[in-house]
């Protein structure tokens, strides 16, 4: 079963080592995403349609709210990665620079000596549970290196050109239609609901296909992955910051039992609920 070895979360986002034998549906997060293989047997992450090996020479890079699914190489024995989910917010004042936004050049990256010194120490730490206040620095080290080189590789595209690789409709505040945000709005109100994405759009004012295509077209994802995200948000903070039971999270979720919360949750996350709250760490 996939399992989390540590899972510490700080000002920068999220930082993991996850065992992971299961694959993982298309979903998407709001930070900006990189995987590392540590041990284990290569696997594949998919992301827009692309197909990203990640072994001991390529990590894989997401971009923030960029759909990506994952198939792991060994179902049995599962693979050991260090997933690195980074703030763009953090990224940008850390880097003082407006050069600076989270939006990778490609989607995959080679392992430098340098880079692969980084995954074994910020490995090492989240497994020795130390999250010292240099910890922040080596992350902030090691997204760079990997941001700088997928620049480097794509010489045609400017990091400030983000159209060239995301669209900038992602960016939610570029959403031009009046009627998706206030989708987007009705959905975030009502996750505690057995959502159906049919009466947000006849509450949006539109047809279930005219929404999800207009969705699509300003958003860049679909209404599901959105919406999914969101939960996965909540559930997240809320097996962190609270000491509600995994059942009544899954309830306020408007999930009908904890075993299709804890579905949904894997499916999304790569690992159980209850195994993510066991290893999560949550800094100042």
């Amino acid at each position: 079963m996939s399992t989390a070895l540590a899972v510490y979360h700080g000002p920068f986002g999220r930082a993991a080592l996850y065992n992971i034998n299961r694959p993982m549906a298309t979903h998407a997060h709001r930070e900006g995403h990189l995987t590392f293989h540590v041990q284990g047997t290569p696997s594949v992450v998919t992301a827009s349609g692309l197909e990203c090996r990640i072994d001991a020479g390529t990590g894989g890079t997401v971009n923030p709210w960029q759909p990506h699914s994952f198939n792991p190489g060994d179902p049995e024995h599962g693979t050991l990665f260090l997933v690195l989910y980074i703030k763009p917010l953090w990224f940008l004042e850390v880097g003082r620079t407006a050069q600076g936004a989270l939006r990778f050049g490609r989607d995959r990256i080679a392992i430098t000596p340098q880079i692969h010194r980084l995954v074994k120490l910020v490995s090492a730490l989240l497994l020795e549970d130390i999250h010292s206040d240099l910890f922040d620095g080596y992350l902030y080290e090691l997204t760079r290196l990997c941001y700088d080189q997928t620049w480097q590789w794509s010489p045609d595209v400017s990091p400030l050109e983000g159209e060239a690789v995301v669209p900038v409709q992602q960016q939610w505040s570029g959403i031009r239609d009046f009627r998706v945000r206030n989708s987007m709005r009705l959905m975030s109100e009502r996750l505690s609901d057995e959502v159906v994405l049919d009466t947000i759009a006849r509450d949006a004012g539109l047809s279930r296909p005219h929404f999800y295509k207009l969705f699509r077209e300003n958003a860049g994802i679909t209404p599901n992955v959105y919406l999914n995200t969101l939960k996965m948000e909540t559930a997240i903070d809320s097996l962190t910051l609270t000491q509600k039971p995994i059942t009544t999270i899954g309830l306020d979720l408007g999930f009908a039992s904890q075993a299709s919360f804890t579905r949904f949750f894997t499916a999304n996350v790569g690992i159980p609920p209850t195994d993510y709250r066991r290893a999560a760490f949550v800094g100042q």
